[in-house]
């Protein structure tokens, strides 16, 4: 069984991913930016260029999730900085430090976005094979990617997961999705025919386990659902599923972007994705359909 290093192991994701690679029987090492005598947590801090030397050196595997939320708040100048340094610093001081401490580190894992594609609503079904972006969110994406392939530039396997609207019965977006339909005031966002490429929580953690356990996994994947919802479709199953009217017109967008500023962008706009080329590698959705997630 491996020993695993997980950056942002105390977050959404990371907290399940964590649970299922210790019943999976690994050992998860998780980094903190508190000094701690919890056992496998060791501190680090970006600033001062620092990991403790005993996450790295008998680590096997480090899944890198680390970065600040994309949509937690508004897109200043400095919260830009913050959105691209919590993620593009943090993989360069592992880097760094990897080199420094360990040359048998047998793989890095690390989380990408959908949004590497751009904003877009169109008929058109990217893949990995496709160009990226030019908004913000693709620039992000670009440069967290360039930075992980640092790996694969000294013959570490690196997987990187495109990944999607992330579903989870406890926080997430389905939680904030919910909530306004919950309440009677449900409706699709602007058009509402921007496509959500979308996953569920256990089956992007089960992507995470697979790129472990299958040493000829390597590359770059999006980690969709195979299932094409648009804003529309999605906010009526949801509503289906919680026996709740849908009785309000679509909220415009210039409202969405009176809240939210140019971040409206990601929620107004989306393309399908294809999850094509994970199901080839032999990786098996148990949640493929929203219906079925929710049901779950």
């Amino acid at each position: 069984m491996a020993s695993i290093l997980v950056t942002g192991g105390t977050g959404f994701i990371g907290r399940t991913l964590s649970d299922l690679l210790r019943e999976n029987g690994h050992t998860v090492l998780v980094l903190s930016r508190a000094k701690t005598d919890k056992p496998n947590t060791f501190y680090w801090n970006l600033a001062e260029r620092y990991i403790e030397p005993e996450a790295i050196i008998d680590t096997d595997y480090i899944i890198h999730l680390a970065g600040e939320g994309i949509a937690d708040k508004r897109w200043t100048p400095q919260r830009k900085k913050d959105l691209i340094n919590s993620r593009v610093e943090t993989a360069n001081l592992l880097f760094e430090k990897v080199k420094e401490l360990n040359p048998n580190l047998k793989g890095f894992i690390s989380a990408s976005g959908i949004g590497y594609y751009g904003a877009i609503t169109s008929e058109k079904i990217y893949n990995e094979n496709d160009a990226a972006g030019r908004d913000f969110v693709s620039a992000i994406c670009k440069v967290w990617e360039k930075a992980a392939n640092q790996f694969n530039k000294i013959n570490i396997r690196t997987v990187i997961l495109r990944t999607g609207v992330v579903l989870s019965k406890e926080g997430g977006a389905l939680e904030k999705l919910s909530q306004p339909i919950k309440l009677g005031v449900g409706a699709a966002l602007g058009s509402g025919e921007q496509y959500i490429p979308w996953i569920h929580l256990e089956d992007l953690c089960n992507m995470y386990l697979f790129a472990i356990e299958n040493e000829e996994f390597k590359g770059i994947y999006n980690a969709v659902a195979p299932e094409h919802l648009t804003n529309k479709s999605l906010t009526k199953i949801i509503a289906n599923k919680l026996k709740k009217p849908l009785w309000l017109p679509n909220i415009p967008a210039f409202v969405m972007k009176l809240l939210l500023g140019k971040m409206a962008i990601i929620i107004l706009e989306g393309s399908r994705i294809s999850s094509e080329k994970i199901v080839a590698a032999g990786f098996k959705f148990k949640l493929p359909t929203l219906k079925e997630a929710l049901d779950h």
